[in-house]
């Protein structure tokens, strides 16, 4: 049966109503039809129930429901002789469009989530390179072991090529050097 819920979406329910005739005479006398009474009465309920819930208490909450509906039932069908033993909701069906945009809605807010821990990676790479980069400034040694050991991890990886950076400095003071002993000659 199709079932518009609270919040306006159309879903169609399978449910099933379990009920025995307890009062033969009640149910000959004071209905034409127990069984098919008994069926409508049960259609109706549960379009009102169901009309009462938005979507996702209609998935999650099934068995309150069909306690709640049974109840509604027994009570209305018991001066007909008949007693609803019980109530099941088996199938909930949503439409197609609907699953597509709640797959489509699901794998955004993923997505979301992992920009956000990427950033956070991101943002604690950031501090560890600073902390590395103050320790390497207390010590103008250390950046030399640096360069050293980035030179032994490029000759290990057996490249025909390697850059080796020098520290304008000592460019600098070659220049000088040079400078002072072409004025000496």
């Amino acid at each position: 049966m199709q079932i518009l819920s609270k919040d306006s979406v159309t879903v169609a329910v399978d449910a099933v109503i379990y009920f025995r005739i307890k009062n033969a005479t009640a149910s000959i006398v004071k209905v034409n039809n127990s069984n098919a009474a008994t069926r409508l009465l049960a259609a109706t309920t549960l379009r009102n129930v169901l009309g009462t819930k938005t979507m996702a208490e209609i998935l999650s909450d099934r068995e309150h429901i069909s306690h709640t509906m049974q109840s509604i039932l027994d009570e209305a069908t018991d001066p007909w002789g008949i007693l609803v033993e019980r109530v099941e909701i088996k199938d909930v069906r949503l439409p197609v469009q609907l699953q597509r945009a709640m797959a489509a809605e699901a794998e955004a807010a993923r997505e979301a989530r992992a920009k956000v821990i990427a950033a956070e990676g991101e943002q604690k790479a950031a501090r560890a390179l600073k902390e590395a980069a103050d320790t390497m400034a207390e010590s103008p040694g250390a950046l030399q072991l640096r360069y050293l050991q980035t030179l032994n991890t490029i000759s290990a990886e057996k490249n025909s090529t390697i850059v080796f950076p020098i520290p304008m400095e000592f460019l600098a003071m070659a220049k000088k050097s040079i400078g002072n002993g072409n004025a000496s000659m």
